[in-house]
């Protein structure tokens, strides 16, 4: 499946002496995974090749994976081929330098509301951008190299996009990679300690999470992670947003959402939401947002605005739970 366009990214890469990798902006595991993991890929099989990876933020909680890239040169894009890896639109593009690139090809596993790049390979029904890689390096694998380091960059992104394998988007192909990875010697107790342990004051912000929580009428579970709570438990902006992580397993709430204040100097809330069942992307386009019919993400600017996305939340799962069965 997909053969024709595996072939032509291939194709292009070989093409090229200069690749550039891109991402998106607030990067999960996946976004970091599938790009260190191509990237050690593309120079393993091609060491005559200049691969970067050139982006403007990081994540703190990954910072076990290693470091990207230090800046290059404006004028060492104009004739680079770049790979934009898990980013559905241009606009959430963390270097947006992207533009300065020959050639540009997208690989996303993202709803493809608005179709970008020279070449592009996009499967909504995949668990990860990470396990697109892991397929690409395997149909290719006659021509194209993996080692350990690689295959843990991947493996971290299919473990955290799919929920621990425990998603609906995860099938018996995502199984089948993910072997193919492990079968490098991944250390998968000490990349889920790194993952997955937390500190004693993400513990006590925890408490106060389902302390402070609150569940609408028809069952949208939902948190504001203030400014004032961040700065009581010292978190990031990445620890504060695991909030959405502590409201999953709530019978009855088939959609959970987190509001996370920005600092200081910054007037956003950003918004992450889940849901169970009932597809949500909706939601999160409608508030200047997109992602995943289940998990996706959003921007809103007050409370107004926040009352506003709740009330559109809650009336989107009563509808669902009046038209639907099965549901817990």
């Amino acid at each position: 499946m997909y053969q024709k366009e595996k072939e032509a990214i291939l194709n292009k890469i070989k093409e090229y002496n200069r690749i550039i990798l891109f991402r998106h902006f607030r990067p999960d595991g996946d976004a970091v995974g599938s790009t260190k993991g191509l990237q050690e890929i593309l120079r393993l099989s091609f060491p005559e090749k200049e691969v970067y990876l050139q982006n403007d933020d990081f994540a703190d909680y990954l910072a076990f994976l290693g470091p990207e890239d230090a800046p290059i040169a404006d004028e060492l894009y104009a004739d680079a081929l770049g790979i934009v890896l898990d980013t559905g639109t241009t606009s959430r593009i963390s270097n947006q330098k992207y533009q300065l690139c020959k050639e540009l090809i997208k690989i996303d596993h993202h709803i493809n509301i608005a179709p970008y790049g020279d070449c592009a390979w996009v499967q909504e029904e995949k668990s990860s951008t990470c396990e697109m890689i892991a397929e690409f390096y395997y149909t290719f694998r006659d021509e194209l190299k993996i080692n350990k380091e690689a295959a843990t960059y991947l493996y971290t992104g299919m473990v955290t996009d799919s929920g621990r394998f425990q998603y609906n988007s995860v099938s018996g192909d995502t199984l089948r990679y993910a072997g193919v990875l492990l079968d490098q010697g991944i250390e998968t107790d000490r990349l889920f300690a790194h993952l997955y342990l937390r500190d004693f004051d993400e513990l006590k912000f925890k408490a106060q999470v389902y302390k402070s929580m609150k569940i609408t009428e028809n069952g949208v579970a939902h948190i504001f992670v203030t400014r004032a709570m961040q700065e009581k438990f010292g978190l990031t902006s990445e620890t504060a947003s695991t909030a959405i992580s502590f409201m999953d397993s709530i019978k009855g709430c088939l959609c959970w959402i987190a509001f996370i204040e920005g600092k200081a100097d910054d007037d956003t809330i950003r918004v992450r939401l889940r849901s169970r069942f009932v597809p949500i992307n909706t939601i999160a386009e409608k508030y200047r947002g997109g992602g995943h019919d289940c998990a996706c993400g959003a921007t809103i600017y007050n409370r107004k605005e926040m009352r506003a996305l709740l009330k559109d939340a809650d009336a989107l799962i009563k509808d669902y739970k009046e038209t639907h069965e099965g549901w817990l």
